[in-house]
């Protein structure tokens, strides 16, 4: 269990990332949806011992975070958002050197993990390539490889499938949710569809803050009823915001498709829309939006 507790963190020039916020994470797939600049990756450092809140406290499994860096570290994978390699080694070879840092001596040993690693993210027909020759998600699944090494018990994965194509994004999310079965497994992202697709449990980050966490099925039932859409001209888009609480807009078939949040019908032409997990973010985020 990974437990959160008021953590606040303010940048220099002002900006506060992070404000009170608090989470218990069990085992599993957690994840933490945001639009850019919620505060994700400044909670996800912060729980990787990169940076230190301001205030707070982080526990995991009896370790103290916060007072015991190298603790948590030795338990702990991360897939930060922008990695770097050397470009000219091959896969083979960078795995190996990343294994000998995480404390892997044995030669033998070592051959076994980094071996069983790259079967496991199906690198290894590609394991003699140079990593500059690597698709973006080859590198994705190169990055996950490295933060399994060690069997951590905690792995924090930050924007991983931003831009993967559809397929290289699916084998990815099948990967993540492999090993989300026996560790705890945080997914920060912007993309609704990948927390729809993997984690029981989720919250939702903005302006620092957390918004909502629980079951996303429940988030959704607690929507439902609440939800309204309609097809409009593209010019009256304006009004129709000035008049309604918007949560979301698509283009469709030349028109624009509107999703309005109400407790009752908005008016004519609306209908009852069901409610998804796009909706409770969508919906959550402008309800905070609206209160600032």
């Amino acid at each position: 269990m990974l437990t959160i507790t008021a953590l606040n963190h303010t940048y220099p020039n002002g900006t506060r990332a992070l404000q009170g916020v608090s989470l218990q994470i069990p085992c599993g797939m957690f994840g933490l949806l945001g639009p850019n600049g919620a505060g994700k990756s400044t909670l996800m450092r912060s729980i990787a011992t990169l940076q230190r809140p301001q205030s707070g406290s982080i526990h995991f499994d009896g370790i103290d975070v916060l007072a015991d860096p190298p603790a948590l570290r030795r338990v702990l994978g991360y897939l930060p958002q922008d990695f770097g390699v050397y470009p000219r080694v091959s896969a083979y070879d960078m795995l190996d050197h990343l294994a000998v840092l995480k404390g892997y001596a044995a030669r033998g040993e070592r051959r076994e993990a980094v071996d069983a690693l790259l079967q496991q993210v199906n690198l290894w027909s590609v394991r003699k390539k140079a990593l500059a020759g690597f698709s973006g998600g080859m590198r994705q699944r190169f990055g996950i490889a490295q933060a399994l090494l060690g069997n951590p018990r905690l792995v924090i994965v930050d924007e991983p499938t931003a831009g993967l194509d559809p397929e290289e994004r699916n084998r990815f999310l099948n990967l993540l949710a492999g090993i989300g079965e026996n560790v705890v497994v945080i997914l920060s992202t912007h993309i609704v569809e990948d927390v729809a697709d993997l984690c029981p449990r989720m919250a939702i980050m903005a302006d620092g803050s957390l918004l909502a966490e629980g079951v996303p099925q429940q988030l959704i039932d607690a929507l439902e009823g609440r939800v309204w859409r309609k097809t409009i001209l593209k010019h009256e888009l304006e009004a129709c915001r000035a008049a309604h609480r918007v949560i979301a807009t698509r283009l469709l078939a030349g028109r624009t498709l509107v999703h309005v949040w109400a407790d009752a019908s908005p008016g004519e032409g609306f209908e009852p829309a069901r409610a998804g997990l796009e909706d409770v973010y969508f919906a959550t985020v402008a309800h905070r939006r609206a209160a600032a």
